[in-house]
């Protein structure tokens, strides 16, 4: 099995740090020496791609995604995604953290955030023809400053166009996003994710995570309840699940040693667990992403 690469931000032009436009077809059809597109990888950057010709499969997060024109799939960092087929042509925004972050304040930081957080809602948004037109339209504007304008105010225009997009997109997201408005709770739900994406395997038990956060298992029902309307043992499996899923993909480990990493004491607990939460045996799964 192969491991998954983690692909690293370059920008082919130093005066755009942290920002790159490429095609979906140069992508593609030109593959890049480190990576293949058609095998899992995961980013270290932010992606808002929009198909603009074509159809395609996609996957996210090995979750597979049909698309067409008019589709914009929005990628976190850490993400891991291929495509699986493609007969389309489209762009990619290509960004980190930092071309976007460290220059918004904090109301256009959550919207960013909330838009590419997967846990909120599908990173696949379908776009109707005038919001197409109105989004292609603010793409055209950032390519032709991008390829076209080398001066000092050209990558702040980049910037606000990309917040633009952003504030668009999460306005037309925005109804999958529940409460989302509960900045509180919000705040204290990206923390609980974080901090379970990092231990789920020492604990998959809500009193774990309740203690390390300093609240009662309750408060931390009505987070989870509140912001994507799941209770939090129920959001623990999720996340479990999928860093279970990158072993299986990933790694060499046989399927007993990825229980035990996992942190079940039994192996068949481990089959059991994920059997009950995916329709598949471990086995069948990584036999399926093998294809």
């Amino acid at each position: 099995m192969k491991p998954i690469k983690e692909i690293a931000f370059k920008s082919k032009k130093t005066n755009h740090g942290y920002f790159d436009l490429v095609s979906l077809e140069d992508i593609l059809n030109l593959q890049p020496k480190d990576h293949n597109q058609f095998e899992h990888h995961k980013v270290a950057f932010y992606i808002i791609a929009i198909i603009t010709n074509g159809k395609g499969i996609h996957s996210v997060n090995y979750k597979e995604y049909p698309y067409e024109k008019g589709t914009i799939f929005t990628l976190r960092k850490n993400n891991i995604h291929k495509f699986i087929k493609s007969n389309a042509s489209g762009k990619f925004l290509i960004f980190t953290e930092d071309f976007i972050i460290q220059y918004a304040d904090t109301y256009e930081t959550l919207k960013l955030l909330q838009l590419f957080n997967e846990m909120l809602g599908s990173p696949k948004i379908q776009l109707n023809k005038s919001d197409y037109v109105e989004i292609e339209d603010t793409i055209l504007q950032i390519e032709s400053e991008f390829f076209n304008v080398k001066d000092d105010y050209s990558i702040n225009i980049i910037r606000n166009l990309v917040q633009i997009i952003v504030l668009k997109l999460f306005r037309i997201k925005a109804k999958e996003i529940q409460n989302s408005e509960n900045q509180n709770y919000y705040l204290k739900f990206l923390k609980l994710q974080e901090l379970i994406e990092k231990e789920c395997f020492e604990s998959k038990k809500v009193s774990y995570y309740a203690d390390k956060m300093g609240v009662t298992t309750k408060t931390l029902n009505n987070i989870t309840q509140s912001i994507i309307d799941k209770p939090a043992k129920a959001f623990i499996d999720e996340i479990v699940i999928l860093q279970i899923k990158r072993l299986l993909v990933s790694s060499n480990l046989s399927l007993t040693e990825i229980a035990y990493t996992a942190g079940f004491d039994l192996p068949t607990n481990f089959f059991k667990y994920f059997r009950k939460k995916t329709g598949q045996s471990p086995k069948e799964f990584k036999t399926s992403q093998e294809q």
